[in-house]
């Protein structure tokens, strides 16, 4: 499992790893019934404290993506039921708006943004095939 965090984006450490782990569950990369490593070893690997994984797991498991068992470690959960959602739906729509906002602003034409926003998602898709 490949997690990049980064102390410059104002997003917490916590929320970055959930995030990550979400979109590896919800692309099939993270099976159900997989086991995730644990927390002190993700901690170690990442070089942050054990709590912030801690908190981090705590919230994927709030939110259905993980299941603990008790001395044995926490488990990817059924995938049923699991979807973009509405929040995480908004923040996309919104990082778009604010985008098309500033290609009327540039003059740029709207195939253009389109190709633009179709190249930069296929080269993020290829990045994640290379590792």
């Amino acid at each position: 499992m490949n997690i990049v965090i980064s102390n410059s984006g104002g997003q917490p450490i916590y929320e970055q790893i959930a995030r990550q782990i979400k979109g590896l569950i919800l692309r099939g990369e993270l099976k159900e019934g997989e086991a995730l490593p644990s927390m002190r070893l993700l901690a170690k690997d990442l070089q942050i404290s054990v709590i912030t994984t801690k908190r981090a797991y705590e919230e994927l498991e709030s939110e259905g993506f993980i299941h603990t068992m008790a001395g044995k470690g926490c488990y990817v959960s059924s995938r049923q039921g699991f979807s973009l959602d509405q929040d995480q739906q908004r923040q996309v729509e919104e990082f778009l708006r604010r985008a098309a906002a500033e290609a009327q602003n540039c003059g740029m034409e709207l195939e253009q943004l389109a190709r633009l926003l179709r190249e930069l998602y296929l080269e993020l898709t290829e990045g994640k095939d290379e590792k």
